[in-house]
């Protein structure tokens, strides 16, 4: 995995929250989860439901890893009968669920996929494996190719179900690229922050609001006057309550 964009991301807006990376190879990824010696990390599928959970992200590339001046280097996409004379290296470590490896088997089984790379690199053979793994142990002296009709790798974020925190929610959104203003997003706590202040605001948050009256029924609303009749008494002095006083005709002036 190159995970270097979902770093830059968490530190940009959790900058209070160290997020620390560890590399461990690919069969004890799981394990080192269910051991809780990591929050959550990147498998390669399938992986045991029951305890785990996982997001599948992407399918990987399978390349040839083999030397700069082989043959086949040449090529832009290498088929498995291009490998039909080559040894093609199967390390104990392989991640690819192979029926019939293509090639010719080598006498031993390396124990890791470096250990196969060096050989690559001695020329003894080739080395098939999903792209991120030809990137992980690159050398100057050696390169790869895409190999067409070869088992792929899906790669998923997984962590244990049990410890669903909001850290690890903030991390999946990250990864799977929600905005800070995601409403899947949770607060989290400010530095410092005591576990009796995040009860307190949650209950204070809790609290119903009081009803707001409805006009007509108190809290302040006035009622309209009915027809023909006066809203109240008329100020003295105004031009309205004289008017509204006179009754008849008016007295002609004289």
């Amino acid at each position: 995995m190159t995970p270097t964009k979902w770093v830059r991301i968490w530190n940009e807006r959790l900058p209070e929250v160290p997020l620390t990376l560890v590399a461990v190879p690919a069969a004890e990824a799981c394990e080192t989860l269910r051991r809780g010696d990591a929050d959550a990390g990147f498998v390669r599928l399938p992986v045991d439901r029951q305890d785990l959970s996982a997001i599948p992200l992407y399918t990987e590339t399978t390349v040839v890893v083999i030397p700069k001046d082989h043959v086949v280097a040449a090529v832009d996409e290498v088929s498995p009968e291009d490998l039909a004379d080559e040894i093609v290296l199967h390390p104990l470590d392989d991640v690819l669920g192979w029926e019939t490896l293509p090639g010719q088997p080598a006498i031993e089984r390396p124990a890791t996929t470096a250990d196969a790379i060096e050989l690559v690199a001695a020329g003894v053979g080739v080395l098939v494996v999903p792209q991120s793994l030809a990137r992980l142990h690159h050398r100057k002296d050696l390169t790869y190719r895409p190999l067409s009709d070869a088992p792929e790798s899906r790669v998923a974020l997984s962590w244990p179900q049990d410890e669903t925190t909001d850290l690890v929610e903030h991390f999946i959104g990250i990864v799977r690229g929600r905005t800070v203003n995601s409403s899947r997003g949770r607060p989290l706590p400010q530095a410092g922050q005591t576990k009796e202040r995040t009860k307190a605001q949650a209950k204070t948050q809790g609290k119903a609001q009081p009803k707001q009256k409805r006009p007509g029924t108190g809290g302040g609303a006035q009622r309209k006057p009915a027809a023909g009749k006066s809203g109240g008494k008329a100020p003295r002095g105004g031009a309205a309550g004289s008017k509204g006083a006179q009754r008849g005709k008016p007295r002609r002036k004289s």
